[in-house]
């Protein structure tokens, strides 16, 4: 079982907005704040972004090697539709909008989201 995911971000304000009202959204709350983070958490699992002063570049390229994005189930189909709608408002860009909701195949109902900072979520919805 995963026990937490720590991202490191550019931008600790704008990872806050983005990342807390994804995470917020899909059932997490809010777990523990410091100067540099923020995390958010759904039972024993919890999620970080930090701002650390150790950070050596300020991005990320999810298509360099290392994490390449994190996919979290969303209920429905109907919950899927929601948090696509809402999510440019929080600082989510939809990845393959001409193919939603099924850019990962025909049996696979799901969003792909980019945030300002180049991290990718897939929000899979349940059948």
């Amino acid at each position: 079982m995963l026990h937490h995911v720590e991202l490191w971000v550019p931008d600790l304000e704008r990872a806050v907005r983005s990342w807390g009202w994804l995470l917020e959204r899909l059932g997490c709350e809010p777990y523990q704040a410091w100067p540099h983070g923020r995390s958010w958490r759904r039972g024993e699992t919890y999620v970080v972004v930090e701002q650390s002063p150790a950070l050596r570049t300020d991005s990320h390229d999810r298509l360099r090697p290392g994490l390449n994005h994190l996919a979290f189930h969303v209920p429905d189909r109907t919950e899927l539709d929601l948090l696509v709608a809402e999510a440019p408002r929080h600082g989510w860009s939809p990845l393959f909008p001409d193919r939603y909701p099924h850019a990962g195949g025909p049996e696979h109902c799901a969003a792909y989201l980019e945030d300002a900072d180049g991290f990718e979520v897939e929000l899979v919805a349940r059948a």
